[in-house]
Formats: structure tokens, C-alpha cells, sequence
């Protein structure tokens, strides 16, 4: 009876060990169908700055956006792990299917610590999951400088109470060189302090900093900016394409209701290069701003969602350049980046309980007229609209 039950008790024991090093699977599955509303989407350059502009918004057609299989286990109750892959990306010299490798310890309840390739903490809805987003693309904000992945550390600190207050404070650094070898000393740092308040409110603020991520060996280059009085080489590599964003935001969702805003600003530097290789800078100022605003309300009942999103995007706040010409203006068009897109949506869900494990979206993407360049015969600015469609499946 002894030797059975000692029997029973290892099987069990070496069940319970055995699940706990199972790793789980999950994925997401999403499907595009985009359609031009005007031709000029497909003739037409993208003007300088804009961001929006995805090669599936330039042509009529299906596409596989997202095959994401997430791969996670425990090796103890301290120590975990994740790893995530999306073989829809076309890997490239700069791309590559590998998305999340996170390594996460957590040695009490209040600290944890993440290494490894992940988000950089910045923005709204650039660290939200792709399947949760209230709209198919995520806003020229989130595109910019939140949804980007780096190689790095996380360490936060969670504290309150989950009822009422509760809080998380992360500081990272990380290579500053995304998904590729790093091949600069200097790194990224990033903040992040986010609220929620009971399980209808969630705000917070965020901030980085950093430089150049071309390699700083003393041949670093001085590109050249337009316009007179133009920063010396000199200034150029003291500068070093130093780069910050901060920003804030505020979201609610209980019952039917979804709401937010958030703001973000800071340099636009290493983004928009000017030191690597000679050549001219791909900015016109030396501490060129940006300032975004996105505003977000939805509605839900039954299985439906309304939607609509204010998005503007202004990549020279300020309206600083070199010289005394305007160089955004030209006899016959204003291509001034600030660009603004209003987003209506509609969310169909197969089961309500659960909106993301399945469901069809339709958004239309309505774009200022300033994003494009004029192509021969054409004058003024130039702009385009897409109606977008996105089936998503999670699982």
C-alpha cells in the first residue's frame, strides 16, 4: 500500500514537473484587404517624413499583415520565458522574422526584470498587443517611435493596489539598433510610469533619449544641411543625431464606452540622420521637433463596434529650417509635415466574450493632402484614401 502510494505521488510529481516545463503556444493571424479610393496611392512619392505610407495601402489586394506563434514556458515560479515569431515579414537586411526573445525574472512580486528583444516601453498602443488594437493600423504616433523592437534591459516596479491605485515604473536601456548587431557604444535609455485606476482607467507618461546608431570609431561623416547660417561639421558631429520623445496619455474603457488621448513630442535626430556617410542630412534643422496628438472614442453593443480616431502627426513643430526659404513650399504646393488622419472603424465580433479571438474590422483611412508628391501633369498637394479590411483570428 506504501510502495502504491509512494508510487502515485512520483507520477504525479514528475506529471506536475513535466507540465510546468511544457511550453505554451498562441498565435495571431491576421488578413488585409486594402483598396485605394484614388489612384495617387499608387503613381505618387511619398512626400519627406510621412510614415504611414505601407506598401499594402499602394496597391488593391489581399495580404498576410501578421502570422504570429508565441512560444512560452517557466522554468520556475521566479523564472520565465517567451519567444515570438511572425514568418509573414520578408526578411531583409534590416528585418527579420524573430520578434519577441524575453527572458523575464522576477524575484518578488514587486520587482521584475526583462532581457532580451522587446518593446522599448514607449507610447500608448505601442506596447499593446497587436490583437487588442481599437483599429487595424496603429496611429502614425505608435508607428513612429513606440511599436519598434530593440535589444535591451527592463527592470520595473510594480506597486498599489489592483482595486483602486496600482502602478508600474520600468527603466531599460537598450542597443538602440533595433532588431540588428549593434555597432555603437552609446544606448537608448527609457522611462515608463504607468496608472491604472480600478479596471476602467489606465494613464501614464514615457520618455527616451539617445544618438547616432552608426558605428563611432572617428569616421563618422557630417552631412550637410541646406540654408544659411547651416551648423559647421563640427556642431553636426557634436550633435551626433541626438534624439528624445516623451509623451502622456489617458485611457478609459468600461461598458460600452472606449476613450483616450495621449501626446507625444521630442527631436527627431538619428531618425532622420545627419551624420553617417557624407551626403545631404535628411532633416532640415539640427534639433527638428515632432508633436503628435491622437484622440480615440468607441462604442460598443452587441457584437459591433464604432470607432474613430484624430490622428495628426507634425514633424517639424516649430518650423524649423536653415535660411530664409521656406523649404516645404513651392510655387504650386505646401508639403509641410504636418499630416492628420481620421480613421472610421467598424468591429464585427464572432464571440463577444472574447472580441479578439475572432473578428472582421473595416476602417476608412482619411488622409490631409499633403503626403504625397505630384507626379507629372499634377499641381498642389497630392493625398489619398484607403478603405481597409483586417480578418483576425487568436488563438
Amino acid at each position: 500500500m506504501r510502495r502504491t502510494t509512494l508510487t502515485t505521488l512520483t507520477l504525479a510529481l514528475a506529471t506536475s514537473l513535466l507540465q510546468a516545463q511544457t511550453p505554451t503556444i498562441s498565435g495571431l493571424v491576421q488578413v488585409w484587404y486594402s483598396q485605394m479610393m484614388d489612384n495617387n496611392l499608387r503613381l505618387n512619392d511619398t512626400a519627406k517624413y510621412f510614415n504611414g505610407a505601407r506598401a499594402e495601402y499602394k496597391e488593391n489586394g489581399f495580404s498576410i499583415r501578421r502570422t504570429e506563434i508565441k512560444f512560452a514556458g517557466k522554468i520556475s515560479d521566479e523564472v520565465s520565458w517567451e519567444v515570438m515569431i511572425d514568418p509573414a515579414i520578408t526578411t531583409s537586411a534590416t528585418n527579420n522574422l524573430l520578434q519577441d526573445v524575453v527572458i523575464t525574472w522576477k524575484p518578488s512580486k514587486a520587482f521584475e526584470i526583462k532581457v532580451g528583444q522587446l518593446k522599448t516601453v514607449q507610447t500608448l498602443e505601442g506596447v499593446a498587443s497587436s490583437s487588442d488594437l481599437q483599429f487595424i493600423d496603429r496611429s502614425q504616433m505608435a508607428n513612429y517611435s513606440g511599436d519598434l523592437r530593440d535589444r535591451g534591459l527592463v527592470v520595473s516596479y510594480l506597486f498599489g493596489d489592483a482595486a483602486g491605485l496600482a502602478g508600474k515604473a520600468s527603466m531599460a536601456v537598450f542597443n538602440g539598433a533595433g532588431k540588428l548587431t549593434d555597432a555603437n557604444a552609446q544606448k537608448d535609455f527609457a522611462g515608463r510610469l504607468e496608472f491604472t485606476y480600478g479596471k476602467a482607467q489606465k494613464f501614464g507618461i514615457y520618455g527616451m533619449s539617445g544618438s547616432t546608431d552608426q558605428a563611432d570609431k572617428g569616421t563618422l561623416a557630417a552631412k550637410t544641411f541646406a540654408g544659411t547660417p547651416a551648423p559647421t561639421p563640427a556642431e553636426v558631429l557634436e550633435n551626433k543625431d541626438k534624439f528624445t520623445q516623451y509623451g502622456a496619455f489617458y485611457q478609459y474603457q468600461a461598458g460600452p464606452w472606449y476613450g483616450a488621448v495621449e501626446l507625444g513630442t521630442g527631436t527627431l535626430g538619428r531618425r532622420f540622420a545627419s551624420v553617417g556617410t557624407a551626403g545631404p542630412a535628411l532633416r532640415e534643422h539640427l534639433d527638428q521637433k515632432f508633436l503628435g496628438l491622437v484622440l480615440t472614442g468607441a462604442y460598443t453593443f452587441n457584437r459591433h463596434t464604432l470607432h474613430l480616431r484624430y490622428d495628426s502627426g507634425n514633424y517639424n513643430s516649430g518650423d524649423q529650417w536653415y535660411g530664409a526659404t521656406n523649404p516645404y513650399k513651392t510655387a504650386t504646393a505646401d508639403f509641410t509635415p504636418n499630416f492628420t488622419l481620421i480613421t472610421a472603424g467598424y468591429t464585427f465580433a464572432f464571440n463577444p466574450s472574447k472580441v479578439k479571438a475572432a473578428n472582421l474590422k473595416l476602417n476608412y483611412i482619411a488622409r490631409s493632402k499633403n503626403f504625397l508628391k505630384p507626379r507629372a501633369g499634377q499641381t498642389g498637394e497630392q493625398g489619398g484614401d484607403t478603405l481597409l479590411a483586417q480578418f483576425q483570428i487568436a488563438f
